[in-house]
């Protein structure tokens, strides 16, 4: 049984330390300030009132203090689709109205899966994370917390240095998420918000978890994901991969999220170097039952745990999910996949004559991870080695993939990527 008793206690409580955790301004350019509780919904600043002054009595810090008023749900960031930096250079030679590849990087516009919570510990505050985006040209992004939350009482940083302990979904990425984006829209850049909580081995679960951010955070999220179908870097963590027959029982939620047309951002690993199908099964199962809903693939199946898969082999899978079902998008995001599979020209060139051909289908990311020990030199090369396959792609790939096309479909956005200019 996986019912949900005490998720809105639990979650007051992860909300207030997320809002303190979160909400700090950030240095350097686009700097913003802290998220005033007076813009949260009613039910929320009482409850964090209360959250407060308990903390008072402790001897807390009451840096978010609350206050009257309540929030309304943000208008999303208006679609860039005449963006100047996305045309070519003045000093360019080619017509005002495409982009031009000589002139311009081959880096994408679309970041569609980037954590802005960590594991545990420290993060790098919303707004500055906004400011690696901006600084970086890109203008699209989903904002995704994390799938495997390592307990607050826990001194670990990063699961795989503490095997035994245990990670588990939260909702408190979603709360500190949501928080700081209704505080503060940003301006360039259009994000897309993830629900990042739902633990698909208790599906019961979820749909609960959904009717508490509607209420807290009404029409704010746009998608689910990233959540772990299987996950072998978290074995050691005491997760496992989610049974065929619990997949059978996501009915309720995916009809839920067909309803609003929100794409279900899904970690399945296809298996390891020993067994590099193992897991292929269950993604197709998962594929055959839900055909109406648009589902992320991320990372293309791999992983640290399978870096020896024959390109060939892989392509030949991809091409037979693709064609089998209209609404599947890939997901090519984490540089773990661009460093085993697309640094060599011999395999980078398998994938690339892939992607040329299913280039509407193919979403970029870095799989950035906001943790406080990162910061935007790290994110800018994380966006360099995962946007290296682009310069290989043909035009119309590169305006797909690299510009956003592909991105703007799997949301609906009003955005129309430039064309390339002729070269």
């Amino acid at each position: 049984m996986d019912g949900t008793a005490g998720i809105d206690r639990g979650t007051e409580r992860e909300a207030w330390t997320e809002c303190r955790a979160s909400t700090g301004g950030r240095s350097g350019p686009g700097k913003r300030g802290r998220v005033p509780i007076a813009t949260l919904p009613d039910m929320t600043r009482l409850r964090l009132a209360g959250i407060l002054a308990s903390a008072a009595m402790l001897g807390g810090a009451a840096s978010c203090t609350p206050g009257a008023g309540a929030r309304s749900t943000p208008a999303p960031a208006p679609p860039p689709t005449a963006q100047e930096d996305l045309r070519r250079p003045s000093d360019s030679p080619a017509p005002a109205d495409c982009f031009d590849r000589a002139a311009r990087p081959h880096t994408f516009v679309a970041d569609a899966h980037i954590h802005f919570r960590p594991f545990n510990g420290p993060a790098i505050p919303f707004d500055e994370v906004v400011g690696y985006l901006e600084d970086s040209g890109v203008r699209f992004a989903t904002v995704m917390g994390i799938g495997q939350v390592l307990p607050a009482s826990s001194a670990c940083a990063y699961y795989l240095d503490c095997p035994g302990t245990p990670v588990a979904p939260s909702l408190r990425n979603d709360f500190a998420n949501a928080t700081a984006l209704a505080a503060n829209p940003p301006a360039n850049v259009q994000l897309a918000l993830a629900m990042t909580f739902p633990d698909l081995s208790r599906p019961s679960s979820v749909l609960p978890g959904m009717a508490l951010l509607d209420k807290e955070f009404p029409g704010m999220f746009r998608a689910m994901g990233e959540v772990n179908l299987v996950k072998q870097a978290v074995f050691g963590n005491q997760r496992e991969a989610v049974p065929d027959t619990v997949i059978e029982r996501w009915a309720p939620f995916m009809e839920a999220l067909r309803e609003r047309d929100m794409p279900l951002f899904v970690h399945a690993d296809l298996g390891n170097d020993e067994a590099p199908l193992a897991y292929l099964p269950l993604i197709e199962h998962m594929l055959d039952l839900y055909p109406a809903n648009k589902i992320v693939w991320v990372h293309i199946g791999l992983s640290l745990q399978l870096t020896q898969l024959d390109p060939a082999l892989h392509v030949e899978l991809m091409e037979r999910l693709l064609a089998r079902h209209p609404n599947l998008f890939l997901d090519i995001s984490w540089r773990v996949v661009h460093d085993h599979y697309f640094a060599e020209a011999g395999e980078r060139d398998v994938y690339r004559d892939f992607f040329n051909r299913r280039s509407g289908r193919i979403l970029t990311g870095t799989d950035f991870l906001a943790s406080r020990n990162k910061d935007f030199e790290t994110y800018k090369e994380e966006l360099a080695a995962t946007s290296g396959i682009n310069e290989h792609l043909n035009d119309e790939a590169f305006r797909n993939i690299a510009l956003g096309q592909s991105y703007a479909r799997l949301y609906d956005l009003d955005y129309e990527a430039p064309p390339v200019c002729p070269r």
